[in-house]
């Protein structure tokens, strides 16, 4: 008498894939994760740039840097993929000014937090990541 041919996998077969595709997938999570907050930081120092050329203009012209009504930027002020939003701070007679970018949307958890950028171009951040990887 012949014993049918087996086909298929076993249970044990299928629980050691599950197991590996569950270990790989927790190893390469967080590195999605912080590779998409990354990318998506582009976007807040992108605006942030334009923002900062678009105040040196206003100041070549006017010697006083502008509130965003004064750019014609819009109000509020958001980035091009919404990710950001960004806020002028002006000081010393509007002599110098610190644009700061919130999080806003899907960045709100990076670990950078605000960036901010100053109009002598110091760069900083209000989070826990150390400034070089957050510029």
């Amino acid at each position: 008498m012949r014993h049918p041919i087996q086909r298929g996998f076993t249970l044990i077969e299928v629980m050691v894939v599950v197991a590996i595709v569950a270990i790989l997938a927790a190893i390469a999570y967080p590195s999605y994760s912080d590779y998409a907050f990354r990318a998506r930081r582009v976007d807040g120092k992108e605006m942030m740039m334009r923002v900062a050329a678009a105040q040196e203009r206003y100041y070549t012209n006017l010697n006083s840097y502008a509130t965003v009504a004064q750019l014609g930027l819009g109000d509020p002020l958001v980035s091009e993929k919404g990710y950001y939003t960004i806020g002028i701070a002006l000081a010393n007679s509007n002599q110098t000014y610190t644009l700061t970018a919130t999080p806003a949307s899907s960045q709100v958890g990076d670990k950078c937090g605000n960036l901010t950028l100053t109009n002598s171009g110091n760069k900083g951040f209000a989070g826990t990541e150390s400034n070089g990887k957050c510029w």
